[in-house]
């Protein structure tokens, strides 16, 4: 199985003592620690089911009865709560000493398609089909975009419409409040980090967030939402506009199915130093009447006719006042593709999470949790392989049986040309990456860009099916 050392859930569930549990020396119930335990054990079980097999059907992760029954009871447990589960994904980022990308953003699941089927679910998006949403904080390391793990992760369910007075509520009253809570948590989480750069898209513009969140430690890295009111007069997206051009750049842009080609886009960059006023809408009493930034555009020039142009506005508070910094900024930016990858690989291409039959709300939330974390060991291997460091061992995500079948399985994946061959060193993450994208389909060769979290999934399916055939063959022929 593949390895996934991290025990999710607690129970605290009291029953009558059986005499064989007795109690121990500082008075607690044998039998309470032992219950605990066991929920610990098969919350970690489940998780590694799920990353072995890539799938959140509970059919498919039970190998027997008795299983199927466990996973389904540790999911009902009142006493696994949502929150016990994301401390211990918390507990597991190694941020020591990093500058680490904390890439935040909401998703919906949707089950309306299972509607008569499910039971205490909200409403999503268009404010009739029946689901959840998540929110998860994927972070990664700056220097070498190694995925760390998930800082944090909130699930909720939306059983109530906006108040007629929204605007006027409290950031705490309201659903964007998540925009805050989770960085804030994830700081916990983070607390031996040399630096957190927190990064979303445009909706977490929010001035409550520009005014709370920064520290010595702790930086922003939005893109603008809000044609903002300026400090001296006029508005944000003007004023961006009218910086002096200080440097063009060419990006080479994969294509997205359905939304646009792959080409080639020459961009524009400017950048300066702007204050942002304090917004109406702001109801924090509290909050300063201004605050300074650091303001990116990034345009297209000339693009292609039928295509949307690039035209990125960023806000942070990170110093740009060089070229080098404003590439470095929009570097960090581009990274947050990585959290809809995320969100890619737990809906239908990747674990499916959203054909679940499992039918209370409550069980659900915790799924989603699961199936966040085993997304985000895919995106291990996938930011590993891309990664120019190699620092990271294989070990992270393979046991020792797993890794002698990777490299039992090298002549096989190996070509006959250099391109071919797996350039990574042996025994690292980003070699085991390699195998593993060898093994979804990709060809080896850096002109086929089919090496994204898609690729590994199913990758890492065909590998335990390898792994289950090698050690049972071992096991019956016995040398």
């Amino acid at each position: 199985m593949m390895r996934f050392g991290l025990a999710l859930g607690e129970s605290r569930v009291i029953l009558s003592l059986p005499s064989r549990f007795g109690r121990l020396s500082d008075g607690r119930d044998g039998y309470w620690i032992f219950w605990r335990r066991a929920s610990k054990k098969n919350g970690a079980q489940l998780l590694g089911r799920v990353c072995e097999r890539q799938t959140v059907c509970l059919r498919r992760l039970g190998d027997n009865r008795a299983e199927k029954v466990r996973f389904r009871r540790f999911l009902m447990n009142d006493r696994v709560t949502v929150e016990k589960m994301v401390a211990r994904l918390r507990a597991r980022v190694a941020a020591a000493g990093r500058h680490v990308l904390a890439i935040q953003d909401t998703s919906e699941i949707n089950y309306e398609s299972k509607r008569a089927r499910k039971l205490g679910l909200g409403t999503v998006g268009n404010g009739s089909d029946v689901g959840l949403f998540v929110h998860p904080v994927l972070t990664v390391d700056a220097a070498t975009g190694h995925c760390l793990g998930l800082a944090d992760v909130q699930v909720w369910r939306r059983f109530k419409k906006k108040a007629a007075n929204y605007r006027k509520q409290p950031i705490e009253d309201k659903e964007s409040y998540r925009w805050l809570k989770g960085p804030r948590r994830a700081k916990w989480g983070l607390a031996k980090a040399a630096m957190i750069t927190v990064i979303d898209d445009r909706e977490g513009d929010i001035f409550e967030k520009w005014a709370r969140l920064p520290d010595r430690r702790t930086q922003l890295l939005s893109r603008a939402c809000r044609d903002r009111t300026v400090v001296g007069g006029g508005r944000l997206f003007a004023t961006m506009a009218a910086f002096p051009e200080q440097h063009r750049f060419t990006l080479d842009l994969p294509a997205r199915p359905g939304k646009r080609r792959a080409r080639p886009a020459h961009l524009a960059v400017r950048f300066g130093k702007v204050g942002i006023c304090r917004p109406k809408s702001c109801s924090d009493p509290n909050a300063p009447r201004q605050i300074e930034l650091f303001a990116i555009e990034v345009r297209e020039l000339n693009p292609p006719a039928g295509e949307e142009p690039i035209h990125w506005r960023l806000l942070t508070t990170h110093d740009v006042e060089t070229v080098e910094q404003a590439l470095t900024v929009i570097g960090w930016y581009r990274q947050r593709w990585h959290v809809e990858q995320l969100f890619r690989t737990v809906k239908r291409q990747g674990l499916d999470i959203e054909e679940s039959v499992v039918a209370d709300g409550g069980a659900l939330e915790k799924l989603a949790v699961i199936a966040l974390a085993a997304a985000c060991q895919t995106m291990q291997l996938v930011l590993a392989r891309a990664s120019p460091d190699h620092s990271q061992p294989a070990s992270r995500v393979f046991d020792d049986r797993e890794q002698q079948v990777l490299a039992a399985l090298q002549d096989r994946l190996q070509g006959h040309t250099v391109k071919q061959q797996n350039p990574h060193p042996p025994g690292s993450l980003a070699w085991a990456g390699w195998s593993i994208a060898r093994l979804g389909g990709w060809t080896g060769y850096d002109s086929d860009k089919s090496t994204g979290p898609i690729t590994m999934r199913d990758g890492l399916e065909r590998f335990r099916a390898m792994v289950q055939g090698y050690f049972l063959n071992e096991d019956l022929c016995p040398s």
